[in-house]
C-alpha cells in the first residue's frame, strides 16, 4: 500500500472521498484546482473516490474531469467507510505525496498550499484545529463536546499518538508515500490519520492550523454508528501497537 509506482511528474495525489456531495462537488473541485494550480501547477492529481452516491456525485465529477485533466474518479460499489475510501484512492495514486481532504468545505481548500509548504523536511503534515492558530469555528456545543470526548478516549488508549499530533482526528493531511509503503492499513470507520500514525513508518511530523467550518450545503454523513466504530478502531490500534512493541527484534 499503495499499489502503483509513483510517476515523477506527479508530486501530490489528493484523495477526495465523497458520498452524496452533489451540492458541493463542482465548487469544491474548482477551489481545489485553483489552489493547487497556484502551488504546484501541473504536478498533482485529484482522485474523487465516491461511494456510489444516490445523488450521482460520481457522475458530476466525471463530467468535470472532461475539462480537468488532473481529475480522476473512482466509483466504489457495495463498499463503504470514509477512511477505507481514502485508502482505496491511494491504491491507484501516482504521487510521491499522498493526501486527503473532505468535499464539504469544512476543510478550506486554501489550506492545501500551506500544507505543501510545511511538509518540507517531514513525513507527515496535519491540518490541525487544536494548534498553530487553528480553531473549531462556529461549531455548536454538542459537536464540540463529542469531539472532546473522542479525544479523551484517544489520549487514554493511544497516548503516544496524541503526544505526536495535536489533532489525530483530522481528516486533512499529507503523508509521504514512503512512510506507508508496504504497510497494511486497516482503517475502521471514518478516521484514517490514527491508522497511519500507529501502523506507518512516520518520522518527523509538522502541523498547519486551520479553522474548521460548518457544512454550508448538503447533509452531514456522521451517523449513530460512528462513535462505536471509533472506539473499536482505537482499541484495535492499541492492540496493534502493543503487538509491535512485544515483537522480538531480529
Amino acid at each position: 500500500m499503495p499499489a502503483i509506482e509513483p510517476v515523477p511528474d506527479v508530486l501530490l495525489s489528493l484523495v477526495v472521498p465523497t458520498l452524496n456531495e452533489s451540492e458541493n462537488i463542482a465548487d469544491f473541485l474548482a477551489a481545489v484546482r485553483t489552489n493547487l494550480d497556484a502551488a504546484i501547477p501541473g504536478r498533482y492529481e485529484v482522485i474523487v473516490v465516491d461511494d456510489d452516491s444516490a445523488d450521482r456525485t460520481w457522475e458530476i465529477a466525471l463530467k468535470i474531469a472532461e475539462t480537468f485533466p488532473q481529475l480522476r474518479v473512482v466509483r466504489r460499489k457495495n463498499e463503504g467507510g470514509l477512511a477505507a475510501a481514502v485508502i482505496r484512492g491511494w491504491q491507484v495514486a501516482r504521487g510521491a505525496l499522498l493526501g486527503t481532504i473532505n468535499a464539504d468545505f469544512q476543510h478550506p481548500p486554501d489550506v492545501l498550499g500551506r500544507l505543501l509548504e510545511r511538509i518540507e523536511g517531514a513525513d507527515l503534515v496535519v491540518a490541525t484545529r487544536h494548534g498553530d492558530g487553528g480553531g473549531l469555528g462556529d461549531w455548536g456545543f454538542t459537536r464540540r463536546f463529542t469531539s472532546w470526548g473522542a479525544a479523551q478516549i484517544g489520549r487514554v488508549l493511544l497516548p503516544e499518538v496524541y503526544a505526536r499530533v495535536s489533532d489525530p482526528l483530522s481528516g486533512c493531511y499529507l503523508v509521504r508515500r514512503r512512510a506507508i509503503a508496504d504497510v497494511a492499513l486497516k482503517p475502521l470507520g471514518y478516521k484514517s490519520l490514527m491508522e497511519i500514525l500507529v501502523r506507518g513508518n512516520v518520522g518527523e511530523v509538522h502541523e498547519c492550523g486551520y479553522e474548521m467550518r460548518k457544512r454550508a450545503r448538503g447533509q452531514s454523513k456522521v451517523h449513530a454508528l460512528h462513535p462505536l466504530q471509533y472506539v473499536r478502531h482505537v482499541f484495535r490500534l492499541r492492540a496493534a501497537r502493543r503487538a509491535s512493541q512485544t515483537e522480538p527484534r531480529p
